[in-house]
């Protein structure tokens, strides 16, 4: 009889071991594939985002630059005497002038044209000078080693650079930017140092809702690289990005 109650019990121990071994092996694989769902939808909108981006700055290059310099053209083509409409025509075209300029910016930030033709370096030191004329960061840019990530990856190396100098102009209230790129033992590195107000690391990632912190976690992981994030409130930000040359 006690023989009975002890292998009873042992067996329904068993199975209540078994069932609670079962229960957290899928709670733990349900875990990992909503982990990989969430990669994968935060993947499939930086690709739609960035042909999205591609898309139109070329619509804005090709076809509204010319079509604006045509209607210029034709604007000006026109034969008046009376004074008053020449200075209205005059006025009309330096207006073109300005709205053309800003599509060509418009363009060149939805995708740097030098990126395509000069690689990412010339871009990056283009990116620098136009945020340096514009916003009271001073950014110092230099390079290491030798630079030539296949051009399908320099995108990510540069959306990930141009996003952290936004954030940084955007939250930071940093006055000094140190940027280097180099090529190590097998991997491009990135360092970014700034001497803004800092944040908690652990506090931001979690309480993030926009595509900002995770597409840079995004970004890194597409290309097999890692992102390490250095900040303490008050004691500015470090980022290094280790990406593997392949």
């Amino acid at each position: 009889m006690i023989d009975k109650i002890f292998y009873t019990t042992v067996f329904i121990s068993l199975l209540i071991a078994i069932i609670i071994i079962f229960f957290v092996v899928s709670i733990i694989l349900y875990h990992r594939r909503y982990i990989q769902l969430q990669r994968e939808r935060i993947v499939a909108e930086i690709t739609i985002l960035e042909n999205e981006r591609k898309r139109m700055a070329a619509d804005l290059h090709d076809s509204m630059g010319p079509l604006l310099s045509t209607i210029k053209l034709n604007l000006h083509s026109i034969n008046v005497t009376d004074e008053p409409d020449k200075r209205i025509i005059d006025k009309s075209g330096k207006y073109i002038d300005e709205v053309i300029q800003s599509l060509r910016q418009i363009s060149h930030n939805l995708l740097p044209a030098t990126l395509e033709r000069k690689g990412l370096t010339e871009a990056l030191h283009e990116f620098i000078r136009q945020i340096s004329d514009k916003q009271l960061l001073d950014i110092h840019f230099r390079t290491s080693g030798n630079i030539d990530i296949p051009p399908n990856r320099e995108i990510h190396v540069f959306r990930i650079i141009q996003e952290i100098t936004h954030n940084t102009l955007k939250h930071a209230k940093a006055t000094q930017m140190q940027i280097v790129l180099s090529r190590e033992s097998g991997f491009f590195l990135v360092l970014i140092k700034e001497n803004g107000i800092g944040f908690d690391v652990k506090k931001v990632k979690a309480e993030s809702t926009g595509l900002g912190m995770k597409s840079l976690a995004i970004r890194t992981d597409i290309l097999n690289g890692s992102i390490s994030i250095d900040s303490t409130p008050g004691q500015g930000t470090n980022y290094f990005i280790k990406i593997p040359v392949e």
